[in-house]
């Protein structure tokens, strides 16, 4: 089967690791028939765009599922420290998400960059493939800008 890249903001990092933005009710199983064993979540459930019932969708579908809830205003050190963490110990392959993809590949530059010391240029073209927090004029990037910097 092959990756459902309608998931919007679908991205392949590795054979290991996809992200998305929001999931719909029926992409559990479309991630199960992919083979992913893991998911963590990035997004706040309160969010208008979060998949309501995620952990027992997730569950029924025979996927691991941990919430880092990640406050889109405020990331933190702390975040980050909880999502290299699950990473570490989440059944491959691992799917992370959040709502738009905007806060997952924030911390997959970071993990990159800090965690397998990849050149930054390759981790940087990795997140604009998504969004770029420095060029970003929402009222949140500032804070993105200095998390990505680990100025948080």
């Amino acid at each position: 089967m092959s990756d459902p890249d309608d998931i919007p903001g679908w991205q392949r990092l590795d054979a290991d690791v996809t992200t998305s933005g929001r999931l719909a009710p029926a992409d559990p199983s479309r991630l199960a028939a992919i083979g992913v064993r893991s998911v963590i979540n990035l997004a706040l459930t309160e969010s208008p765009s979060a998949l309501a019932d995620e952990p027992a969708l997730l569950a029924a579908a025979g996927i691991a599922y941990t919430h880092i809830p990640v406050p889109f205003d405020a990331p933190r050190g702390a975040h980050f420290a909880a999502f290299c963490d699950a990473l570490a110990v989440a059944p491959r392959p691992v799917h992370v998400h959040c709502i738009m993809n905007w806060r997952v590949s924030a911390f997959f530059y970071r993990y990159h960059v800090e965690v397998l010391d990849m050149a930054e240029p390759l981790a940087r073209s990795l997140m604009e493939r998504q969004w770029s927090p420095e060029s970003n004029d929402s009222k949140d990037a500032p804070a993105w800008a200095r998390f990505i910097r680990g100025q948080d």
